[in-house]
């Protein structure tokens, strides 16, 4: 909310300095983002007098210009167009900071003639775009005076923060009427005189849904003249940021911000029929004054004539009835609106109103006949005209609430000793108006600007709330709110700084930690890909269909209906998409060699909520160049390789995962596989992408990515942390080489291997897979590595040649081996 402090004194009549009253109002509550001084950095620059000009004796678009700033006469070169000898100016002497062009002027030599001093244009001055031409004052501008207080930019422009709840303070005279009770000033009286009607006739109102519209207050006036409105209204809208555009739009504009009271005026000539409706919308197209087109929904309040929708109502009006410089009749609306369905249609049609900013807050419904007769003053001042009748439909709402305070709670839930006389004298103050008062305790009735105290209560309460509770929380909540209400009133005007702060109790010794176990793992999950060399992504969370259908489907479940881009309307169904897509703009750019990943959700039908977080990376190209090693295309190990290393670091128990060839459709059939934990829990999936797949992304080279269901891995055991497992004993290591059909799986046999006794064996391990000629047709060769670890004695040979029985026996008979 934006005023200048003139705009301010309207209404509040004080002498307190600018300092003060920024200060009281973040002290209120009302806080304060900052004070525009306009007139700081033209400070410098004073009205001048051009005596003469003369050609550039050295320049054909220069001329020298001898300049009466009040101090003596000086020499100017300038190149506007415009200057001529007689004419008044603004002139800037060496010295001065120049805001337009971020320059500090100094005396200069410009083509052999000393320049000492610069005539100015606006946009030097940063007071518009203009600069066709240096600055043409009127004749009667007195030389030497400073230009900022003799063009009345001397008035500073204050910006206060208001809160979603005072909907009041969207106003200059709301803002008058807190600093004035909390003692900087008097309120200056508002009391507009009525106005008798001159004719009977004009437009009238008809409200067909009167839970959008309860009351709506009109009036014709005719035979007015538009043309601007004065300079002095001109400039209070242009210092908060309005461009004024005719003197009966600008009344509207100005009443918006004065009383916090939005209106809006028809141009009389431009309806159709004599009656307007208030009704929902039938998918009716209008233009709005912001010259864009939008099509009403049953939700939404539409103002019709004979011919149709004219206005969108309290959030913004229709360009076919505006009033231009031809209008000689016109139609004030004064309406009050239901709060929630304005605020529901702006967000819908995603407009963003000065009315809507107001109506959505909730107004002052009984200013609706002052703001009328005010507008209607107003407008016959600045545009001549006789005025109609009052129309009007509906009743005026009733408003009228009341709210009681106990004295005792200041002290108890507001944690400040206040007077009981002081408590009820700022109410007052602010508008309240006791009805019964005691020792203990005060009622007042709440004014009638004030929408948020004693306000109805909607409570958000679970379904699964049983009803008694439920029902008496909101007992509760009604008879508790507006008390509460008071005492923030009464907290707040001495000053919110003078609220003696307390601490929350603190709830343990040890505060809870911040970041949950799903978090962590996330966070670690992080940090581990990335010491594993890849790069982090933050890509968007959707794609073309076209492309996401090459990941697993575009379903019209998971398509957007309003997408920011045409090729941005899909949700993707796993990280690895647009992973890829981001690997191919860096090959296309040079770089194919690329390794990423990223922690994000993934879009699935079948997945609770819709989605499930992921890890997931892919590397593209060949590996790094290394002199240890050559440089090769990357491949499916690589990929495992990066999701093995990240299962290790979250916690899963490796010896629980088994590897099934069985990924989905967008990996390489033959170099993939799908990674689970037990037979039915799916944890992820590694493979080179299919080379349809690159086909159709135009890709290059090779590609393998991994994605692992963060959400899918179970919470972790709690179990008391025991003294490490650290036997005494050395272990023993040997090898054994199986032949195996081809279609037997290495995971078979080192799970066949582990299983042969689970207390001996420390580990199992496979180094090396051999298929060649000396081997029978089918037939293919693994070799694994066991681990046995004894933990009572040393193991005689007997011993371990038992243990290795038992290996052979294992494998032999889960897999049909035959040990080489």
């Amino acid at each position: 909310m934006k005023f200048s402090l003139s705009w301010l004194k309207t209404h509040l009549d004080t002498d307190a300095p600018l300092r003060t009253i920024a200060g009281t109002l973040t002290r209120i509550g009302l806080e304060l983002e900052g004070v525009e001084d306009r007139a700081a950095p033209l400070a410098p620059f004073c009205i001048a007098h051009v005596v003469e000009v003369v050609q550039h004796p050295n320049a054909d678009r220069l001329r020298v210009c001898k300049v009466d700033a009040g101090n003596g006469i000086v020499t100017v070169v300038c190149g506007a167009p415009n200057a001529r000898a007689g004419m008044k100016g603004v002139f800037a002497a060496p010295g001065s900071y120049i805001p337009g062009t971020d320059t500090t002027l100094r005396v200069g030599d410009i083509r052999g003639v000393q320049s000492a001093g610069m005539l100015l244009s606006a946009r030097e001055m940063g007071l518009g775009e203009d600069h066709s031409g240096i600055m043409d004052l009127p004749a009667d501008a007195p030389v030497g005076v400073p230009y900022v207080y003799w063009a009345g930019l001397d008035d500073p422009v204050i910006e206060v923060n208001v809160t979603p709840n005072r909907g009041d303070c969207f106003s200059v005279r709301g803002v008058a009427r807190d600093l004035a009770a909390a003692g900087v000033g008097t309120l200056r009286p508002f009391a507009p005189t009525g106005i008798p009607a001159a004719f009977s006739g004009g437009p009238r109102w008809k409200i067909e849904w009167p839970d959008a519209c309860p009351w709506i207050l009109g009036r014709t006036i005719r035979g007015v003249k538009n043309s601007p409105s004065p300079k002095w209204m001109q400039d209070r809208l242009a210092s908060i940021g309005l461009r004024p555009i005719n003197a009966l739009v600008d009344v509207t504009n100005f009443f918006t911000f004065d009383l916090g009271r939005p209106l809006h005026v028809y141009d009389v000539d431009k309806l159709t029929g004599n009656v307007l409706v208030l009704r929902r919308g039938h998918g009716e197209t209008f233009r709005a004054l912001n010259g864009k087109d939008y099509t009403l929904t049953p939700d939404d309040l539409a103002i019709c004539d004979a011919a149709g929708v004219q206005s969108m109502a309290g959030v913004m009006g229709g360009e076919a009835t505006g009033c231009d410089e031809s209008t000689s009749a016109v139609f004030i609306e004064c309406a009050l609106f239901d709060p929630v369905r304005v605020a529901l249609t702006g967000r819908r049609h995603q407009i963003v109103s000065d009315a809507r900013q107001r109506f959505e807050r909730g107004i002052d419904a009984a200013l609706m006949p002052d703001a009328v007769e005010a507008a209607t003053a107003m407008i016959l001042e600045l545009c001549g005209g006789e005025p109609g009748d009052v129309t009007a439909d509906g009743a005026q709402p009733e408003w009228r609430r009341e709210a009681s305070m106990r004295f005792a709670r200041l002290a108890g839930f507001g944690g400040s000793h206040i007077d009981p006389n002081e408590a009820v004298a700022s109410l007052e103050r602010l508008g309240f108006i006791v009805r019964q008062r005691d020792e203990k305790c005060v009622t007042v009735l709440v004014p009638t600007w004030r929408n948020d105290v004693a306000a109805p209560v909607a409570l958000d309460q679970a379904p699964t709330l049983a009803r008694t509770i439920a029902t008496k929380a909101a007992e509760g909540c009604v008879e508790t709110e507006p008390e509460r209400d008071l005492i923030e009133e009464v907290l707040r005007l001495p000053g919110l700084d003078a609220v003696t702060p307390v601490s929350l109790p603190r709830v343990a010794p040890v505060p809870p930690p911040t970041l949950t176990s799903h978090q962590q793992r996330a966070a670690l999950a992080g940090r581990t890909l990335a010491a594993r060399g890849l790069l982090e992504c933050v890509t968007f969370s959707f794609m073309a269909a076209n492309d996401a259908a090459l990941f697993g489907g575009a379903p019209d479940e998971l398509r957007l209906t309003n997408p920011i881009a045409t090729d941005l309307d899909q949700l993707r169904p796993t990280p690895i998409a647009t992973l890829a897509l981001s690997a191919k703009r860096n090959g296309a750019r040079g770089w194919p060699d690329v390794g990423l990943f990223e922690i994000g959700p993934a879009f699935r039908v079948d997945a609770p909520n819709g989605q499930a977080l992921v890890a997931a990376g892919l590397r593209a190209g060949n590996t790094p160049r290394h002199w240890a090693s050559h440089s090769r295309p990357v491949d499916a190990m690589d990929a495992k390789a990066d999701l093995w290393d990240l299962l290790l670091a979250i916690g899963v128990p490796m010896d629980a995962l088994m590897v099934t060839p069985d990924a989905p459709g967008f990996y390489h059939p033959g170099r993939s596989g799908t990674v689970r934990q037990g037979p039915k829990t799916v944890l992820g999936h590694f493979g080179d992408l299919h080379p349809r797949v690159l086909a159709a992304l135009n890709m290059t080279g090779s590609v393998a990515a991994f994605e692992l269901n963060l959400d899918a891995i179970g919470e972790p055991k709690r179990r008391r942390r025991a003294a490490p497992d650290l036997p005494p004993f050395q272990p023993v290591r040997r090898d054994f080489a199986f032949l195996v059909d081809t279609n037997v799986t290495a995971d078979a046999v080192l799970r066949a291997a582990r299983g042969a006794d689970r207390t001996l064996i420390a580990g199992v391990s496979l180094f090396d897979v051999y298929e060649g000629e000396e081997l029978p047709e089918g037939k293919k060769s693994l070799a694994i590595e066991a681990i046995f670890q004894p933990r009572e004695r040393t193991l005689t040979d007997a011993e371990i040649e038992a243990a290795g029985q038992k290996v052979i026996a294992a494998v032999v008979k889960t897999t049909g081996a035959m040990l080489r």
